[in-house]
C-alpha cells in the first residue's frame, strides 16, 4: 500500500495512516494481542460490526460541518470501500459500514485528501466535539460557538493526554440557553454567555460537568457559572488530566467521569483541576475567531424562474423545514433524513447544490438530519423543487415525527432489539393517525437498541429501549417504555422514567395509546411533560399494563421488526469503551513507544506533550510490573500507590525516593525544556531497569 504515502500533504496524518497499516499487519501476523489491537483500531475510527469480517468506519466531523468537496470525497469513499450508504449519528458524525479491515488505511488516506479524519472517532478518547446545528445563524445566540468547538477539536486531536483514557469523553457547545447541544448530559458541556465587566462585553461559557446517559443517566453539575473564552482550553485540559489519572480503568461500567465525580465530589474535582494548571502549556488560550467572522460571499447564480405547483405542500414545507437566519435575507433549510441514512448518489447532488447556490456547507444535526445554511429567500422555491427531486422535502424536520434511532441490531454488536425497524413503523403511524404532530417541536421520540442510549431514549419525552422478554421457554424482542424526559434549558434537563416493558410488536399500540390519552385529556395549554407530571408514572403504567401480558403472544411477536426470522437474542462484545486486556510484554513495548514519542515531542519543542508521554511511559511500565506480580490495577493513581506499597517500600525495587515522588513531578513543574529533559531521563532509566529485570526473569523461567 505504498502508493498513498506520497499523496498526503500532512506528514502527521501520513504517519498515522502508516502506523495503522503497520498495526494491522502485526495483528494479522499474530504479533499483537486481539484485545490490544481492538483498542488501537478504535482510536483510529475502526469499529467492529455485528457481522463478522467487516468494520464500521466512523468519520469525525467537528460540530457536523461538511463542505461540498468533503461530501463528494465521503461519497466516493463509501462507493469504493463500502456499499454507498451514509449514516448520520447522534454526535454529528458519518458512519459507513461493511468495510474490510485491510483496506482501512487506504480509505483513511482518501479521506485525508479533503482534510477529513477518522482519528479518535471511537475508543477511549475525546469523541467528536458537537455543537448546536444552528451555531452561527441563530438570531438568539450571544455569539457563534463554532470557532470554539473547532479550536477544542484541533487542540485535543492526537493530544497525548486523551489517547488511552479509562473511557470515552464527550464535549458539546450550545449556542443559546435552549441548550440544543445537550450540555446537561455531556462530560463537559458549554453554553454561550456574555457578561459585562468594567463596561466591556466579555464572551464566555456556562460550564456543565459530569453528565451522561447510559444505564445510569446523570444530570451534569454546574462547574463554572461563567468561564471566559480564553480559559476554555486550559480548563478542558485540566479536567482531562484529572480524569486520565483518577478515573476507573478496571470496571468498564464505572469508568465514566460521572462516577469519578460521585467518588470525589465536585469541589474535590475542581481542586485537582486547579492543581494541574501549573503543568499546562497555556494558562490562557485566546481563540482566533477571525476565519469564522469573515463576510459571507455567496455564489452568483443564473436560474430560470421556477413555479411551485402544489402551494399547500410547499407552504407546509416552509413552516416545518425552513427558518430565518440572523443574517438578513438568508434562510436555513432542514432536511429530514429518516434514521439518518442517505445515499451517495443524492449526497453528490446535494453537495453540488449547496456549492452552486448557497454557502458551500451543510451541518449534520444531533437528530441525524441535514441543515443547509445561507440560502437567499428568493431561492427557496428553487431549492424546494431541486430537493424534491432528491426526496429531501419530507415535512416534519425536528418534529415529533422525526424519530431518532441508533442502528441497533442492524449492525451494532450490543443491539438487543431492532430500533430502526420500530422507528419506521412509528413514523408511519404518526403520519397517518396523528398528522398534527408533523410540526410539533415539543414532543420528542427516541429509540435505542440497548441500554447504552446511543439513540438517547432516556432523555426523550417518549423513549423506547430494546430489550428481550421471556414467554415460557421462548424469548421475544421487547421494548422498555420510558416517559417524561426532556431539555429544560440553560444546562438543565430531566431523564425519563422507566414505565413498563412490552413485546416489541406492541410498540405502535403503546404510542397510539399514549398520544390518544394525551390528546383527549390535556388542557389547552398543557405540555406533554406537564401532563405526565400531573398524571404520574403509575397512571401510565396502568394505561400500558395490558400490553405487557406475555401469555397471549402470537408467532408474529417472536419476529423482530425488519426481520422475517425468529428472534434470537445475540449480544456481541461491545467496543464503545475499547477496554483492554493488557499483557506485560505489550505494556513494556508501549512504554518504549511512549518514550520515543516523548523524544520526538521534545525535539519539536512541544514540552508539555513530551512530559505527558513520559508520564504515560512511567505508568505503563509500573503497570506491567504489577500485572506480572498478579496485582490488580485500577486507576493510574492507584498504580503509583500500589507500586510504592508492594515494591519500593519493602525494598524489592529501590528508588531514589518514592515512585510517587518521581511520577507526580508532572503537576508540580512548569512545562520547561529543562524539566522535560530531566523527567524523560528518569523515565528512560526506570524503563531500562524494569525491562532488564523482566528479561532476566524470563530467561530464568526458561
Amino acid at each position: 500500500m505504498q502508493s498513498f504515502r506520497t499523496e498526503i500533504e500532512n506528514p502527521v496524518v501520513e504517519r498515522d495512516i502508516i502506523e495503522l497499516e503497520k498495526k494491522i499487519r502485526l495483528f494479522n501476523d499474530g504479533n499483537i494481542n486481539e484485545e490490544r489491537f481492538r483498542s488501537l483500531r478504535l482510536a483510529r475510527g475502526v469499529y467492529g460490526q455485528r457481522q463478522p469480517g467487516v468494520q464500521m468506519i466512523r468519520i469525525k466531523l467537528p460540530f457536523g460541518k461538511v463542505t461540498s468537496e468533503q461530501l463528494h470525497r465521503i461519497a466516493d469513499v463509501s462507493d469504493e470501500f463500502s456499499r454507498g450508504r451514509l449514516h448520520i449519528t447522534t454526535r454529528q458524525d458519518i458512519q459507513i459500514h461493511h468495510v474490510s479491515l485491510d483496506r482501512t488505511p487506504e480509505l483513511w488516506a482518501e479521506l485525508a485528501k479533503d482534510d477529513i479524519t477518522i482519528r479518535e472517532a471511537c475508543g477511549n478518547t475525546v469523541r467528536n466535539v458537537t455543537a448546536s446545528v444552528t451555531a452561527g445563524i441563530d438570531p438568539n445566540e450571544p455569539f457563534d460557538v463554532t470557532p470554539y468547538a473547532h479550536a477544542t477539536f484541533q487542540f485535543f486531536l492526537r493530544n497525548p493526554i486523551c489517547q488511552e483514557m479509562g473511557r470515552k469523553f464527550k464535549i458539546s457547545f450550545s449556542g443559546t440557553d435552549d441548550d440544543t447541544a445537550l450540555s446537561y448530559l455531556h462530560d463537559l458541556g458549554f453554553i454561550a454567555k456574555v457578561k459585562q465587566i468594567n463596561g466591556k462585553t466579555i464572551k464566555g461559557f456556562k460550564v456543565m460537568l459530569g453528565g451522561g446517559l447510559g444505564s445510569q443517566p446523570r444530570q451534569a453539575d454546574v462547574f463554572y457559572e461563567f468561564l471566559p473564552t480564553e480559559k476554555l482550553i486550559p480548563v478542558i485540559e485540566g479536567a482531562l488530566r484529572v480524569f486520565d489519572r483518577y478515573g476507573e480503568r478496571s470496571r468498564r461500567a464505572k469508568a465514566r467521569l460521572k462516577f469519578l465525580l460521585k467518588d470525589i465530589g465536585l469541589d474535590g474535582f475542581k481542586t485537582l483541576v486547579n492543581e494541574e494548571q501549573k503543568a499546562l502549556s497555556y494558562q490562557e488560550y485566546p481563540i482566533d475567531t477571525a476565519n469564522f467572522e469573515q463576510e459571507l460571499e455567496l455564489p452568483q447564480y443564473d436560474i430560470d424562474t421556477v413555479e411551485v405547483v402544489d402551494q399547500n405542500t410547499y407552504q407546509q414545507w416552509l413552516s416545518t423545514n425552513v427558518t430565518a437566519q440572523k443574517q438578513e435575507g438568508l434562510f436555513a433549510i432542514g432536511i429530514k433524513v429518516p434514521l439518518g441514512d442517505f445515499y451517495t448518489d443524492k449526497a453528490r447532488q446535494l453537495a453540488d447544490l449547496v456549492k452552486q447556490y448557497a454557502g458551500n456547507e451543510i451541518r449534520l444535526s444531533l437528530r441525524q438530519n441535514i441543515l443547509i445554511k445561507h440560502v437567499r429567500e428568493e431561492l427557496l422555491p428553487f431549492f424546494y423543487i431541486e430537493l424534491q427531486k432528491l426526496g429531501f422535502t419530507e415535512v416534519g424536520y425536528d418534529s415529533t415525527v422525526d424519530i431518532t434511532a441508533c442502528p441497533g441490531t442492524d449492525t451494532c454488536n450490543l443491539g438487543i432489539a431492532s430500533s430502526t425497524g420500530i422507528a419506521e413503523v412509528l413514523e408511519d403511524l404518526l403520519k397517518k393517525e396523528f398528522p398534527q404532530y408533523l410540526n410539533n417541536k415539543e414532543v420528542t421520540i427516541k429509540i435505542s437498541g440497548c441500554m447504552n442510549a446511543c439513540g438517547q431514549h432516556n432523555m426523550a419525552h417518549i423513549g423506547f429501549q430494546g430489550m428481550s422478554i421471556k414467554s415460557g421457554k421462548l424469548t421475544a424482542p421487547a421494548l422498555q417504555v420510558l416517559l417524561g424526559g426532556g431539555i429544560l434549558g440553560d444546562g438543565q434537563g430531566r431523564f425519563a422514567d422507566k414505565v413498563i416493558k412490552i413485546p416489541s410488536k406492541r410498540g405502535p399500540l403503546a404510542l397510539k395509546l399514549l398520544l390518544a390519552d394525551f390528546e383527549s385529556h390535556k388542557t389547552s395549554s398543557q405540555s406533554f411533560l406537564d401532563y405526565y407530571d400531573v398524571k404520574g408514572q403509575k397512571y401510565f403504567y396502568d394505561l400500558l399494563k395490558p400490553l405487557a401480558d406475555t401469555d397471549n403472544l402470537t408467532q408474529e411477536d417472536f419476529i423482530d421488526w425488519g426481520s422475517d426470522e425468529a428472534y434470537v437474542k445475540a449480544i456481541g462484545v461491545g467496543e464503545c469503551a475499547g477496554v483492554v486486556i493488557d499483557l506485560v510484554s505489550t505494556l513494556l513495548y508501549e512504554s518504549e513507544e511512549k518514550i520515543e514519542n516523548a523524544i520526538e515531542a521534545l525535539a519539536q519543542k512541544q514540552y508539555a506533550d513530551s512530559i505527558y508521554h513520559t508520564y504515560s511511559s512511567l505508568i505503563n511500565t509500573a503497570k506491567a510490573v504489577l500485572i506480572d506480580s498478579e496485582i490488580k490495577t485500577n486507576t493510574q493513581k492507584g498504580i503509583v500507590e500500589d507500586f510504592d506499597k508492594t515494591l519500593v517500600q519493602p525494598g524489592i525495587l529501590p528508588l531514589e525516593g518514592t515512585f510517587s515522588d518521581l511520577v507526580f513531578q508532572i503537576n508540580k513543574n512548569e512545562p520547561t525544556e529543562e524539566f522535560a529533559v530531566k523527567y524523560l531521563e528518569s523515565a528512560r532509566k526506570f524503563y531500562n531497569t524494569i525491562n532488564a529485570l523482566r528479561t532476566n526473569a524470563v530467561k530464568n523461567e526458561q
